[in-house]
């Protein structure tokens, strides 16, 4: 092992002296972690019911109607969102053709964005402590080791997280928000941090700042208000903790940037109610925004300190340090930051940025994971730059090896937490009608023993630096490992299992309903709600919770039915025993999975149902 750590400082030292080398070996490891965390299989499984088709088929509507003001989803209007996420999926269809590849690719890109912009500011601006940022210490040997590891650092780590991969991987308009959004925050503390000579003497603000406001409008565009809300809930709070506010509102021409935002976001909502009138305004602004903020929403309720632990199990294992990364601010000394250059300023923007968001969604009534997926990047600024000032200590004194013992125990024992987990998959996931077997396929894949095995020996490594008190500084390099190798040989390959159990049968009979529909005949669920046959049939579907539903709708509609008309029913197979039919009455075309495929004539239906 001493061989091996030698070669490795050996190494490291090089690439200091190096620096072309060294940002060659930051964009190219960079862009393996983005290729594997969210571009690697991205297409290879069905789209998940219920949520990510729903996205799909409205942006595919926009290409078939040409209507790029009113998303639809199964001819009825879609007001849940606004229009970018659609507007992305469907230049991405024009491109590379209607499939899943196009419908996630936007949540993707928004997030190798987010990571580009997270490694440019931090190279401008990522120094551990505000003594590195004064002049007379910026060539030093620490400062310039700081400002490569703690974008390398942040940029790794806002990939390699549990949420960050799962919405990345998703197409739905989660992702976009997170990456419109801390892009926004990230430009805007670089125009921050730029050189202000003559600012107000200038007509516009700096590049940085143009930018600010035009990714604030793009995450309007992607989920509403929120996209301006929150940013102006850390900026704000964030300006007067540094008392900077004054002087900013000068430097960033505010007025002008209104103006600018307003040119990109007014049109659209201007147009959508145009078209749609009250209708658009109670739906998207009353229920979507203020009820979800102030009310229960679609049950989706948790109790006070829910987002603690999503924030711990959705940022693991790097969660576990963020507690002492925001306690050795010491944010408790404003008149010490307000001191600082602005350039020593980011640990404090970062953790105004994951501090409002956390707070904003907690006081919310609504409660979903995917709420607090914006404020990771500044979780993983606030880690890097902790673990950017370890790496880089060099006097003795500096050292706390309690903090290491701490952190790094409970590290380890989350580590081996999770392989306790990982090994239980089977047993977790429980009975879906959708895919009955499916915990019996994944356990008899070597998946889970292998992704439980990598977070053990992880455990291991973790306290075995520990115990050798001097290579601990290896635990960051060790959790980036073992998270990779995890995603790439478990996780990644378990998902593909997974998903195709649950959702490969409903798209074949899907492909199949598309093939054998007869004109004007109309196709029906009853007893279950998957977009997914929407989108891969291209046909609208009639969805009916319970029996008694649809029949109830079959008898209003009994004086329009033709004694030719015949309906599709993608259901379960004790459907048509639901519906009092005889195997003279139906034809079964198909039979995939848990699901089958009938046809048969509503007049028949309503005879045996009067």
């Amino acid at each position: 092992m001493e061989g091996v750590i030698h070669n490795l400082n050996t190494w490291w030292h090089h690439l200091e002296k190096n620096p072309q080398r060294t940002g060659w070996f930051c964009g190219v490891s960079l862009a393996i972690i983005a290729g594997i965390c969210f571009l690697l299989a991205l297409g290879s499984t069905p789209l998940v019911d219920e949520t990510e088709p729903l996205f799909a088929e409205a942006a595919r509507q926009m290409t078939v109607t040409g209507d790029w003001i009113t998303p639809y989803f199964n001819q009825e209007t879609r007001f849940d969102k606004p229009p970018l996420i659609y507007w992305l999926m469907a230049i991405a269809y024009n491109l590379i053709g209607v499939n899943e590849w196009a419908v996630r690719l936007p949540s993707a890109l928004s997030a190798i964005s987010l990571m580009v912009l997270v490694f440019i500011t931090l190279r401008r601006c990522g120094l551990a402590r505000p003594k590195n940022a004064q002049p007379e210490a910026l060539n030093s040997r620490t400062s310039q080791r700081q400002l490569w590891l703690s974008p390398w650092i942040a940029s790794a780590l806002c990939a390699l997280n549990i949420q960050t991969i799962a919405w990345a991987r998703t197409g739905v308009s989660d992702m976009l928000l997170s990456g419109c959004m801390g892009g926004a925050m990230l430009c805007f503390f670089c125009g921050y941090t730029a050189p202000q000579e003559a600012s107000e003497r200038r007509i516009l603000p700096n590049g940085w700042y143009i930018a600010f406001y035009t990714l604030l409008a793009l995450a309007v565009l992607a989920k509403g208000p929120v996209g301006i809300v929150l940013p102006g809930l850390t900026i704000i709070p964030f300006l007067l903790y540094v008392g900077q506010f004054r002087t900013v509102w000068r430097e960033s021409k505010p007025l002008l940037g209104a103006l600018w935002f307003a040119l990109l976001t007014v049109p659209w909502y201007v147009l959508v109610i145009l078209d749609n009138g009250q209708d658009y305004i109670d739906s998207f602004f009353g229920y979507h925004n203020v009820e979800r903020f102030t009310q229960v929403v679609n049950e989706h309720s948790a109790p006070w300190f829910f987002y603690f632990l999503v924030v711990l199990v959705g940022f693991l294992p790097w969660s576990v340090y963020l507690p002492w990364a925001i306690a050795r601010l010491r944010f408790w000394q404003p008149q010490l930051w307000r001191q600082q250059p602005r350039t020593a300023h980011l640990g404090i923007f970062a953790l105004a940025w994951f501090t409002s968001i956390f707070v904003f969604f907690t006081i919310a009534v609504t409660k979903l994971p995917s709420y607090v997926l914006p404020l990771l990047p500044a979780a993983a600024i606030l880690v890097a730059l902790l673990w950017s000032d370890l790496l880089t200590r060099e006097s003795p004194s500096d050292q706390k090896p309690w903090g290491m013992w701490w952190t790094g125990g409970i590290n380890g024992l989350f580590l081996l937490a999770l392989g306790i987990a990982c090994w239980r998959i089977p047993q977790f996931m429980g009975f879906d009608p959708a895919a009955p077997n499916w915990d019996q396929v994944v356990d008899q894949t070597p998946f889970p023993e292998i992704g439980a095995v990598i977070w053990c020996l992880g455990a291991g490594a973790i306290a075995l630096c520990l115990i050798l008190s001097r290579y601990r500084h290896w635990i960051l390099l060790i959790n980036l490992v073992v998270f990779t190798s995890f995603l790439l040989f478990s996780a990644l390959p378990l998902l593909d299992v997974a998903v195709g159990q649950r959702q490969n049968a409903l798209k074949e009979l899907s492909l199949e309903a598309s093939q054998v529909i007869q004109p004007e005949e109309q196709m029906m669920m009853i007893g279950f709600w998957k977009p997914s046959i929407v989108f891969y049939s291209h046909i609208p579907t009639l969805f009916f919770s319970h029996t008694p539903i649809a029949l109830k709708h079959w008898r209003e509609e009994a004086d329009q039915i033709e004694p030719e008309d015949s309906l599709l029913l993608i259901s379960y197979p004790n459907s048509v025993e639901q519906l009092n039919l005889q195997p003279q009455d139906y034809e079964m075309l198909a039979e995939k999975g848990a699901y089958q495929l009938f046809r048969f004539s509503p007049r028949v239906l309503l005879e045996r149902n009067p």
